[in-house]
């Protein structure tokens, strides 16, 4: 009787190659668990950085409507200018100031986002300083026949550094790179014949820094995909047009007289400095971090 109760109250241990089967399946189940939560983990994520580059993605639209009108002063000055067209062959603080106006309201343009975005985002604060050296370097240019020619392009070249450190090394974009010293190449190539004196070496500097700002404005350009922001295509719109400007400078000082030429070279370079100056208001710094900044 008591072995019979012995054997009944007896469990039978599990076969060796059910034991195999179980931690098999436990094993499966655990690596399910683990791909489902890698792949909640990476949809996650692709959501922010969709979400991300959703809210740097601002157009152009959206752009003119926030901050038109704070460019409404640059524009009438602009106009002043144009209207008044005070001759060039008789320079005077007058003229200067008509001319460096446009700028001086692009100073105001960036003031108006407040001191603390410009202390917040050096890249702003470096466009700003440029624009600065670039009104110094208009009223040199003022009186280029005078001598201050050289003057003046000491201080766009100035300007042209601060642009370029504005803009940032990131991305590297070697192609853009290579592509801009080419065409600088073939532009101080066709300048040298022409060039004398100290002119020879100054305006090869010039034409590689200039050279070297559009590379870095344009080395984020990206006109579509998730990576497509104002800033860059500001930038980039506007170093290019900055490049035809100081190109037509050259060309109607050492080469032969280009028609319209002043009229020419003012249009683009107000719109270049214009586009930079806006560029700034996407600092290259995060997106979100100007936002909350203005929020508070």
């Amino acid at each position: 009787m008591s072995a019979v109760t012995s054997r009944g109250s007896q469990t039978e241990a599990p076969a060796p190659g059910a034991r195999e089967v179980s931690w098999v399946t436990r094993a499966s189940l655990l690596r399910r668990l683990l791909t489902c939560g890698a792949s909640r983990a990476a949809a996650s994520r692709n959501r922010v950085t969709a979400a991300a580059a959703a809210a740097a993605m601002v157009s152009p639209v959206t752009v003119v409507k926030s901050e038109g009108p704070k460019l409404v002063p640059f524009f009438k000055a602009t106009c002043v200018y144009f209207v008044l067209w005070l001759p060039s062959s008789s320079p005077s603080w007058v003229s200067a100031l008509i001319k460096c106006l446009p700028i001086f309201c692009l100073w105001l343009f960036l003031l108006a986002h407040g001191l603390g975005f410009l202390l917040t985002h050096p890249s702003a604060t470096r466009i700003f300083v440029g624009l600065v050296f670039s009104a110094i370097g208009d009223a040199f240019l003022i009186w280029q026949d005078q001598g201050y020619f050289v003057h003046g392009l000491l201080m766009f070249a100035v300007t042209h550094m601060l642009y370029a450190s504005a803009f940032g090394m990131r991305p590297l974009a070697l192609r853009t790179g290579l592509l801009m010293a080419v065409l600088s190449g073939l532009c101080y190539a066709f300048l040298y014949p022409n060039l004398t004196g100290a002119f020879t070496y100054l305006v090869g500097v010039y034409v590689a820094l200039i050279g070297f700002m559009g590379w870095r404005a344009m080395a984020g350009l990206q006109l579509v995909g998730a990576a497509w922001r104002w800033t860059e295509l500001a930038a980039g719109s506007g170093a290019l047009l900055f490049i035809v400007s100081d190109l037509t400078i050259a060309l109607d000082k050492f080469c032969f007289p280009v028609p319209y030429s002043r009229a020419f070279i003012m249009s683009t370079y107000y719109a270049a400095q214009m586009l930079i100056a806006l560029s700034a208001v996407e600092s290259r710094e995060p997106v979100e971090d100007y936002r909350l900044s203005k929020a508070k």
